[in-house]
């Protein structure tokens, strides 16, 4: 049986991170449309103030009822609603224009059951938006260099004790979105990211790097998705 409050207690809380919850947004705009949406994992609410802000009716599955007391707590969230439950067993009687599955898949003991579920929550012409940590960022390949993790998509110790489950690449990570009878709108990169987590937020907090840099990042990984910090893809039901 999975701790999942230990697991949410050892993933560290970074800046980057939220940061980058914006930029998932920007990169998603185009396609968001609709009242409803399903955000399922949601840390400390960093993404799901986002969602709220584009969907009036938000509602959230979390496994950890210690994420939700934050996440619950945070500014402007008081009108989200959130559920205690598993992914796997949570039934939902409602459908969505949107659901969210953000830095979430890699969790999961199994990614396509998960998405075939989600399938079935979407309204007629619903999307699913995704993103996942990326294998092959520059900066995870840097650290293979420099013998830090084994192979670009290994599960280090630290993943492992934050419950991941394994590493995304974009060809293992279409496979899974295909396998689950999804039809890809649109699929890249978010993010070029040259530095570790934790270096990014040590550069922003002493100045070496300023919101210039990241929207720089953020538009040199359109030419360069390969080696940014997330893959992200849009996907409809498959008719």
């Amino acid at each position: 049986m999975r701790d999942h409050i230990a697991e949410a207690r050892a993933l560290p809380v970074h800046t980057f991170d939220s940061l980058m919850h914006g930029y998932m947004m920007r990169t998603f705009r185009p396609w968001i449309a609709g009242v409803s949406a399903l955000e399922l994992g949601c840390f400390h609410g960093s993404m799901t103030a986002h969602i709220f802000k584009e969907f009036p009716d938000t509602r959230v599955v979390e496994a950890s009822e210690e994420c939700i007391e934050i996440a619950s707590g945070q500014p402007g969230l008081n009108l989200v609603q959130f559920i205690h439950g598993r992914f796997e067993t949570v039934q939902m009687e409602d459908k969505f224009d949107a659901i969210f599955l953000i830095h979430t898949l890699e969790h999961v003991d199994d990614p396509v059951f998960l998405l075939k579920r989600c399938r079935t929550w979407l309204h007629p012409g619903g999307r699913l938006f995704l993103a996942v940590p990326n294998g092959y960022a520059a900066s995870r390949q840097i650290a293979c260099k420099m013998g830090i993790v084994g192979e670009p998509t290994s599960v280090t110790q630290a993943e492992a004790m934050h419950g991941h489950r394994r590493t995304y690449q974009k060809y293992t990570f279409e496979r899974d979105i295909l396998k689950a009878g999804l039809k890809l709108v649109s699929m890249g990169g978010i993010m070029f990211k040259p530095m570790s987590n934790f270096q990014m937020d040590l550069a922003l907090k002493h100045g070496v790097i300023d919101q210039a840099y990241l929207d720089g990042c953020y538009l040199l990984g359109k030419e360069y998705p390969d080696f940014c910090s997330s893959i992200y893809a849009v996907c409809e039901a498959a008719k």
